[in-house]
C-alpha cells in the first residue's frame, strides 16, 4: 500500500513540480525532522544526566563519578555491538565517507541510533559532545528521506547537507552558522541551487527549536563593550595558543584511535578506556559529560567549575593549584574526550572543542591580569577562544565566528573573533594539514574538498574502470602464435603474463606491426618482443593517482597489478568518460 501511495506521489510531483521546487519544500520538511532529532538527543542526554547527578555535593569528591561513564559507555557499546551488529563509529567522519564512497546512502538504523548510543553516553559522563550524533542523525534522515522519495546522487547529497546544517543550526539555535558548517565540514558546494534550500532548512530548524524550547541563548552572554584596539596582540597571541592547543587534540585524538584499534578485544577497550576515563573525571570533574554548564560559568569569568566536587575544593583559595589545575583541565579534556572514543563511545568534538577554547580563553586573560601583564576582560577572552578551537580543530574558522557570535551574542565581538579564529586556523595548518573529521579519509583518498576536480577523482572507484578483455599472451609464445592472436583481437595491447598470473611485460601492436609479416622472424619469443612498461596502477590507487599517472605518462592505457598479479588495464578514455558522467551527476541543472 505504501509503495503504491509513493508511487502516485512521485508521478504526481514529477507532472506538477521541477527539482528547484521540489528542493524548496524538502528543505522544509528537512530542516523540521533534523531539529527534531536534534531535540530529542539534546534533551535525552541532559535528562539523564539531571537524574544521575542532581543529588551531587559541590564540596566533596563523589566515587559515582568512576561509576557512570563506565556505565553509560558499556550500555552504548550493548546497544551498537549486539543489538544493532555495527562498531560504534563517529558521526560526521561517516557523513563525509556516505558522500564520498556511498553515493550518500546511509542506513536506516542510523536515523536513531546516534540519539540513542550518544545520549546515554554524554548523559552517564562521556566526555564527548552531542553535535555529532546530531549531525550524523539528522544527515540519516536527509540521506532516507532522499533514498525514499528516488531522488538522484546530487539531490541525495544536497538533503544531506540541508539535514545537517538544520541540526547544527537547531542545537544551537544559530542558523547561519549551521549553513557556514555545512559549507565548511561538509563540504557543500555554494551555488543557487544550494543556499536557497540551505537559508531554507536552517530557519526552519531555527524556528522548530524556538517553538519546542523557547527562545533560550545556550550560552546567555551580553557584551556591548566596544572592541579595544589596543588589545589586538592579546587576541593574536590566544589564537597561536588555541592553534597550538588544536595540534595537541588533534595529535591525541589520533594516536589515541591508533591505540585502542591494536587493541583487537572490544572488553578489553572498554575497560581500559573506561577506567582511564573515570579516574579523569574523578580527579577533575569538570570533564565530566559534555560541559555545558562549566562552559557557561567559564564565560562568566567564574573558575569555580576547576573545583567543584573536586579533592582539590579545599585549595581552591591558592593561586598555584587554581594555574596548575588551569592547565590540567585543558590539557586532559583532550585525553577525556579521547578516550571516551576509544572505550566505545558514541559523540562528538564540538562541545569538547567549545570546552578546551573557554578554559583556553579564560585561564589567559586571569594569568595576564593576574601577572599586570594587561587588563583584559575574561568573558570576552573565553568566547573568542571557543571560536580558536574551533577554528584550529575542525578547521572552520568561519564557523567559529559566527557560532561564537550568535549563540553568545556577542557580535561586537567580532573583529577579535575574525582574529583569533584566523590565526588559531593557520597555526594549525602550519603543523596538521587535516582535522580530525578529515583524517583517516585523507589518509585513505577519499575526502572531499571544495575542488570539484578532486570531487569527481575522489568519487571514481579504480576497480570499476579496469578493462579485462585482453588477450593473454603465455611467455613460451612465437610470433607466429602472436600473430594469429592479433588477426582475432580488437585491442592493440598484450599482456604477456604467465602460469602463475604474473605479469611479465606486454607487446604494443605498433612496435611489431613493421615485423610481423617477415616469416624469418616467426620462431622469435614474445619475451624478445615484449616492453616492461614505465607506469604500473594498484587496484587499491586513489583516483587522482590514476589520473596523475596517466598525465605523467602520456600513454592511452595503463596495467593494473596486484603485488605483481595481472589484473587488467585502464583507459584514458575510460578515466575520462567517467569522469565527464561523474561530473554531469554532480553539476547543478
Amino acid at each position: 500500500m505504501m509503495q503504491k501511495r509513493l508511487k502516485r506521489f512521485i508521478r504526481w510531483r514529477t507532472n506538477n513540480l521541477n527539482d528547484k521546487q521540489y528542493m524548496l519544500i524538502l528543505s522544509v520538511v528537512v530542516g523540521i525532522l533534523a531539529a527534531l532529532s536534534a531535540i530529542v538527543i539534546k534533551n535525552a542526554a541532559h535528562s539523564i544526566k539531571e537524574l544521575l547527578t542532581s543529588s551531587f555535593s559541590g564540596q566533596y569528591a563523589n566515587i559515582l563519578y568512576m561509576v557512570y561513564p563506565a556505565i553509560g559507555i558499556l550500555l552504548a557499546v550493548i546497544f551498537m555491538r549486539f543489538i544493532i551488529r555495527q562498531e560504534p563509529g563517529h558521526g560526521i567522519p561517516g557523513v563525509l565517507y556516505s558522500i564520498s564512497r556511498k553515493n550518500g546512502i546511509i542506513k536506516k538504523h542510523n536515523m536513531f541510533t546516534a540519539i540513542i548510543s550518544s545520549a546515554l553516553t554524554v548523559g552517564f559522563g562521556g566526555s564527548v559532545g552531542l553535535e555529532g550524533p546530531t549531525v550524523s542523525t539528522g544527515a540519516a534522515i536527509g540521506s532516507n528521506l532522499g533514498q525514499t522519495l528516488r531522488l538522484n546522487y546530487k539531490q541525495i547529497t544536497l538533503m544531506i547537507s540541508l539535514a545537517s546544517a538544520a541540526a547544527m543550526a537547531a542545537i544551537f539555535q544559530s542558523p547561519i552558522a549551521g549553513i557556514v558548517f555545512a559549507i565548511e565540514v561538509i563540504m557543500i558546494d555554494l551555488t543557487m541551487a544550494s543556499v536557497v534550500p540551505l537559508l531554507i532548512a536552517s530557519s526552519t530548524a531555527v524556528i522548530t527549536s524556538y517553538f519546542v524550547l523557547g527562545k533560550a541563548v545556550m550560552y546567555p552572554v551580553y557584551l556591548h563593550d566596544p572592541f579595544i584596539l589596543s588589545n589586538t596582540p592579546y587576541y593574536a597571541i590566544l589564537g597561536i595558543l588555541a592553534g597550538l592547543l588544536s595540534v595537541y587534540f588533534t595529535r591525541v585524538s589520533i594516536f589515541t584511535e591508533q591505540f585502542f584499534e591494536r587493541i583487537n578485544d572490544w572488553r578489553i577497550r572498554f575497560l581500559v578506556g573506561s577506567i582511564t576515563l573515570g579516574l579523569l573525571i574523578f580527579l577533575f570533574p569538570s570533564l565530566y559529560g559534555e560541559g555545558y554548564e562549566v562552559i557557561n560559568n567559564s564565560l562568566q569569568g567564574n573558575y569555580d567549575d576547576l573545583f567543584s566536587n573536586s579533592i582539590f575544593f579545599p585549595y581552591r583559595e591558592t593561586g598555584w593549584v587554581v594555574f596548575l589545575l588551569f592547565l590540567a583541565v585543558i590539557m586532559f579534556k583532550a585525553i577525556a574526550t579521547s578516550v571516551t572514543f576509544g572505550a566505545g563511545g558514541v559523540g562528538g568534538i564540538f562541545a569538547p572543542a567549545l570546552f578546551m577554547g573557554a578554559f583556553t580563553g579564560l585561564f589567559f586573560a586571569v594569568t595576564t591580569n593576574h601577572f599586570e601583564l594587561g587588563e583584559l576582560n575574561p568573558s570576552k577572552f573565553a568566547m573568542v577562544g571557543m571560536a580558536g578551537m574551533i577554528a584550529g580543530i575542525l578547521h572552520a574558522p568561519l564557523t567559529g565566528i559566527f557560532l561564537i557570535a550568535e549563540i553568545t551574542q556577542g557580535y561586537e565581538l567580532f573583529v577579535p573573533l575574525m582574529v583569533v579564529s584566523t590565526i588559531s586556523f593557520a597555526t594549525m595548518k602550519i603543523f596538521q594539514k587535516n582535522s580530525v573529521y578529515t583524517y583517516q579519509l585523507a589518509r585513505r583518498g577519499e575526502l572531499l574538498t571544495h575542488n570539484k576536480d578532486r570531487n569527481v577523482l575522489n568519487m571514481m572507484k579504480v576497480s570499476k574502470l579496469i578493462e579485462t578483455d585482453f588477450s593473454i599472451i603465455p611467455p613460451d609464445y612465437t610470433m607466429e602464435e602472436l600473430v594469429k592472436v592479433i588477426a582475432l583481437s580488437k585491442r592493440n595491447i598484450f599482456p604477456v603474463v604467465d602460469s602463475t598470473q604474473t605479469f611479465l611485460g606486454h607487446i604494443l601492436l605498433d612496435d611489431i606491426r613493421n615485423i610481423m609479416f617477415d616469416r624469418d622472424l616467426y620462431q622469435t619469443s614474445v619475451e624478445n618482443l615484449m616492453v616492461s612498461p614505465t607506469f604500473i596502477i594498484n587496484p587499491d590507487d586513489s583516483m587522482e593517482e590514476v589520473a596523475s599517472k596517466f598525465n605523467d605518462s602520456g600513454k592511452y592505457n595503463i596495467p593494473v597489478l596486484k603485488d605483481g598479479l595481472y589484473v587488467g588495464y585502464i583507459s584514458r578514455a575510460n578515466v575520462f568518460s567517467s569522469y565527464r558522467q561523474k561530473l554531469s551527476e554532480m553539476s547543478d541543472d
